[in-house]
């Protein structure tokens, strides 16, 4: 089966390397790639969001499966051009509609769907620049601190969580009336804080059926002990240890479920991943938000506990099947380490030399921000390696991506240190 990736980040290099372990995959292209998918497959010079030209190299390649890494193509509607397109719609799309997309392309869409089909989330109400003052006498109703996330994409960095009223009252102005997150900020969404533990709950559908996949914990901040700036993730430990049998039930009953058939009774379209964003509160869980593809850095520990072939689930997912494939875990842990450009998420340089790489032993590594200039492997992105560890016991695998991560270097590299230092 000749398959389209999309994306250029750690999770597709994680996806792309699980799918090549499969038989039924001939050949994998990667649009755009990094320098780790074009060690393995084919990197193609196309913007996932192009969709005229991924029209043109399907028909050309006669691609026979799209696999969607990022969330920019399948909110801007991906799965319904391939599908509405006569050329195209034989052609299986992994990703949600539009429509589903907006359970992440949109937090007033999500927080909606989940008030609707009864999922436990925590209180809210959205505001725009019209409504700005309102938004301020909202904030006025709360406990700090204030949770105001912007309703669009912002690249996993739309949220901020402020003690101070006057302060949240000021960013609220800054999101809504001088654009802080672009048009991602027009509308903001402000949310009661739920005081708990947070972990991330990832989930296959074929839009009727599901496959709960292993559970995972990410660290967002920059600094250790989970300090300044949110990012795109630096760190990931799946499973998550203190997830247990009552709390995963609770999970899928209250959850999982209801979200599956929330979308079929809202006939809503999708065919792909549910990423769900948990909170756990004195051991009830809630959502936070949704995702509607697999996570970064999660898939880098997620993706290879899965032992099953993973084409043969997407092609589950697109004849509606999925019942009838076997889904098998890797019970050991793994974990992995994002190695960042100095100065991310803020002001970064890239075209530095990576050195070490040849030095890795019993650690996966997955490019994020990489590419080969004149002959030489240098960083292209604020994230830029994912260390990846497996282990009898979170501990255990952390301390071989620590190890072989004391063997690379570029100029500026940063990670932290202290991944899963605060679980047991």
């Amino acid at each position: 089966m000749v398959i389209l990736l999309l994306g250029s980040g750690g999770r597709e290099h994680a996806l792309a390397s699980k799918m090549l372990q499969s038989s039924k995959c001939s050949t994998l292209f990667v649009a755009p790639g990094n320098a780790g998918t074009a060690a393995i497959a084919t990197n193609i010079p196309i913007n996932p969001t192009d969709f005229i030209e991924l029209k043109s190299f399907a028909i050309q390649e006669k691609v026979e499966m799209l696999v969607v890494g990022p969330e920019d193509p399948l909110v801007s509607g991906i799965y319904d051009f391939f599908k509405n397109d006569s050329e195209l719609s034989h052609i299986p799309v992994i990703g949600p509609s539009k429509v589903g997309a907006q359970l992440e392309g949109s937090k007033e869409f999500a927080k909606e769907f989940l008030v609707k089909h009864k999922i436990p989330t925590a209180a809210y109400d959205s505001f725009t620049a019209a409504t700005v003052e309102k938004g301020c006498l909202f904030l006025e109703t709360l406990q700090p601190p204030y949770v105001l996330k912007a309703d669009g994409l912002a690249a996993g960095k739309g949220v901020l969580i402020i003690q101070d009223l006057e302060e949240a009252k000021t960013e609220l102005r800054n999101m809504l009336v001088h654009a802080k997150f672009g048009n991602a900020s027009a509308k903001v969404v402000i949310e009661e804080f739920l005081d708990g533990i947070e972990l991330s709950c990832f989930v296959l559908t074929d839009g009727q059926q599901y496959k709960i996949l292993p559970t995972a914990k990410d660290y967002k901040r920059i600094g250790e002990g989970d300090t300044g700036l949110n990012t795109g993730g630096m760190g990931a430990i799946s499973p998550v240890p203190f997830v247990d049998s009552v709390l995963l039930d609770k999970i899928e009953t209250r959850i999982v479920k209801p979200t599956v058939e929330g979308l079929q009774k809202d006939g809503i379209e999708y065919k792909g991943f549910i990423f769900i964003g948990l909170i756990i509160v004195k051991n009830e869980p809630i959502v936070i938000e949704y995702n509607v593809r697999m996570g970064d850095p999660e898939t880098e520990v997620v993706i290879p506990r899965i032992k099953s072939d993973l084409v043969e689930l997407f092609q589950a997912v697109a004849n509606g099947n999925l019942n009838d494939v076997s889904l098998a875990i890797d019970q050991r842990s793994a974990t992995t380490v994002m190695i960042v450009s100095g100065g991310y998420p803020e002001e970064y340089e890239k075209g530095k030399e990576i050195f070490g790489l040849d030095k890795m032993e019993d650690s996966l590594v997955y490019h994020a921000g990489t590419k080969i200039e004149n002959g030489k492997l240098v960083t292209n992105g604020g994230r830029v390696l994912a260390i990846t560890s497996f282990g009898n016991d979170f501990q255990e695998a952390i301390k071989k991506s620590y190890q072989n991560i004391d063997k690379l270097h570029f100029d500026k590299m940063y990670f932290r240190k202290d991944i899963g230092k605060d679980l047991k």
